[in-house]
């Protein structure tokens, strides 16, 4: 008999972390047509954590988003890496000074090992950076990405 064996994956977050992290996504995505993910795995291998999180961009296809407004939060926890990074939408709006604070105040909550809040307030920051640039319109918006945390290896 063959079997095929996956690597476990390795569980970070509870589910009340995971419903937190969800949440705020959610909120954020309440007010603006924009769009926010998180994607988190272990490790960052043979790459910077910004190319990676460009990589997993594409991968998930988030470039497909009408006003070229999603955002991508990356961490590898056991590297202890992460990036940022937005569609030509908003990148244009915010630059990458923006970018750069937004590693730095997460890197704040990850050096205390307060990861839920790191991700948390940085897509509270991201959510009221789209609202400015991208706001929510009734008639027009529609939740283009799925809100769900993405989990790598």
């Amino acid at each position: 008999m063959f079997h095929l064996f996956r690597k476990k994956t390795i569980n970070y977050f509870s589910a009340e972390e995971k419903a937190k992290i969800v949440a705020a996504i959610q909120t954020a995505e309440h007010t603006t047509s924009g769009e926010v993910r998180v994607y988190i795995e272990s490790k960052c291998s043979y790459m910077n954590a910004l190319d990676r999180a460009k990589e997993i961009f594409t991968n998930l296809k988030m470039y497909a988003t009408a006003e070229r407004n999603a955002v991508l939060i990356y961490v590898a926890i056991k590297d202890k890496q992460l990036a940022v990074f937005g569609d030509e939408g908003i990148h244009q709006k915010v630059g990458d000074v923006f970018w750069n604070k937004s590693v730095k105040t997460m890197l704040q909550h990850f050096n205390k090992t307060n990861y839920t809040e790191g991700i948390v307030t940085i897509i509270g920051e991201v959510g009221k950076a789209l609202q400015q640039h991208f706001p929510y319109n009734a008639q027009t918006d529609t939740n283009e990405l799925s809100d769900d945390i993405v989990f790598g290896k």
